[in-house]
């Protein structure tokens, strides 16, 4: 299997549908808390069950992310040296195209793990905040 191929392919991909999970869970999330009436919980524990649902997962690919990027530029380099090794010697522009898939691979990674950090950061707050509300109404 070439090597380029799984970085386009494999790291990039995965990063893709890690990024449409998060985007996906995230206005799911945030449309149930519009929806929400605090009025049909009983208690704190059903509330906070409810509100809480696959927030986890949308912190796990935010903190994740950025290392399969890493691994996408830790393979784009390897796949760089390797052509190196086998060829002895490169023409420069091969040997920055190498390093430049590398760095996409980076760059992608952080491009799924900022979004959803903050889509994270948001929903926790939001759900905090609608804890807060259920207290305040049921003491």
């Amino acid at each position: 299997m070439d090597l380029k191929i799984a970085i386009d392919y494999g790291i990039m991909g995965l990063l893709m549908v890690m990024s449409i999970i998060s985007l996906a869970i995230a206005m799911e999330r945030f449309l149930i808390y519009r929806r929400l009436d605090i009025n049909d919980f009983k208690n704190k524990k059903s509330l906070e069950l409810e509100i809480t649902k696959r927030l986890n997962l949308i912190a796990t690919i935010g903190s994740n992310a950025p290392y399969i990027g890493l691994l996408g530029t830790v393979l784009g380099i390897m796949l760089t040296f390797q052509t190196m090794g086998k060829v002895g010697s490169m023409d420069p522009a091969q040997v920055m195209s190498g390093l430049a898939l590398a760095l996409k691979a980076t760059a992608v990674g952080l491009l799924v793990a900022i979004p959803a950090i903050v889509f994270y950061n948001f929903l926790l707050r939001k759900a905090k905040v609608i804890i807060m509300k259920w207290e305040i109404k049921n003491g």
